[in-house]
């Protein structure tokens, strides 16, 4: 299993990132991964860090299909390996509801033809194809100039069975975001492998997880909730929850951040128990693990993230 990890705050300037993109270079980290840059966009903030000469693998978990055409999607992902030198895994997801309302006017009648439709117009364009197609969601016709670069990997941001089975039908890679490694086995990874695949490679598993050290200075509610408190209050992330097997109320309370603790959604404790949860995502079947330590760079600041990170890092099996 390979390790990873994600930007643990959104920078307002480029150059704070710099020390995160350094971990990559110094350490077992294999790919930086960002979420949707809503400050400062994720694919030009890599871009800007191969223009000083900081060039690393990224990975984007996950951009937000409303906010770009699946062409300009395509033009992004494969700039950003054309400026790093590095394949770069493209991961997407429909968003909330309320964001597809708020950016579109109104929601994707169905969530999973917009996303099978624009990984598949995603995936023709990086392939070189003539694309050709009049969607229920997504329409283009169009082919990318020709230019050789690194590959790229069309990612689908995975929460449930439904979008598991899809990822396993027309994605490279599946990417999990807050389930624990027990539901990521028994539920998600059988569904990504029951699908009807036509494409040459099995799809990887990619499983991005909250952790955080601890600490006599910490708090293991507040690191919880500053790293998954905003999601929990929207309803598929709640419905994502039930089915592993933990009820939330979506209120900011302790209560639901012990849940996302005991139920293994977010890992806490020594680097010895964090590594010993993350093997059971190695057993499970996840191929990359990415480490997020949000919780940390917004409780106690990014500096203490980096900390964290190194810590886990330096404590992977070579």
């Amino acid at each position: 299993m390979r390790y990873s990890i994600l930007l643990p705050f959104g920078p307002t300037r480029p150059e704070q990132v710099v020390p995160f993109a350094n971990l990559v270079k110094w350490t077992a980290a294999e790919r930086l991964w960002q979420g949707q840059g809503m400050v400062l966009e994720s694919h030009h903030l890599v871009s800007w860090l191969a223009g000083i000469g900081i060039r690393v693998p990224a990975g984007f978990g996950v951009s937000l299909m409303p906010f770009r055409s699946p062409y300009q999607a395509a033009v992004e992902a494969r700039s950003v390996a054309l400026a790093t030198g590095h394949p770069v895994v493209a991961g997407f997801g429909p968003g909330s509801l309320s964001l597809q309302a708020g950016v579109m006017g109104r929601p994707y009648a169905s969530q999973l033809r917009a996303s099978r439709e624009y990984v598949e117009i995603v995936r023709g364009l990086l392939a070189g194809n003539q694309v050709d197609v009049d969607g229920t969601h997504h329409t283009v016709s169009a082919k990318l100039i020709r230019s050789p670069a690194p590959p790229v990997s069309v990612g689908l941001g995975v929460l449930r069975e439904k979008m598991a089975v899809l990822a396993g039908e027309v994605a490279d890679v599946a990417i999990t975001w807050m389930g624990s490694a027990q539901y990521v086995g028994d539920t998600l990874i059988p569904a990504v492998r029951s699908a009807d695949r036509t494409l040459d490679d099995p799809a990887r598993i990619t499983a991005i997880v909250p952790v955080a050290l601890s600490g006599p200075d910490r708090s293991v509610t507040d690191l919880a909730a500053a790293a998954c408190g905003s999601h929990i209050q929207l309803p598929h992330y709640q419905d994502t929850l039930r089915k592993a097997g933990i009820a939330v109320s979506g209120e900011p309370s302790p209560e639901d951040a012990v849940k996302l603790v005991d139920g293994g959604v977010f890992l806490y404790g020594t680097e010895e128990e964090i590594h010993k949860r993350l093997d059971e995502y190695r057993a499970a079947g996840v191929d990359e693990v990415v480490l997020n330590a949000t919780g940390v760079g917004l409780v106690h600041g990014p500096q203490a993230a980096a900390r964290d990170l190194l810590k886990i890092l330096n404590g992977v099996p070579s």
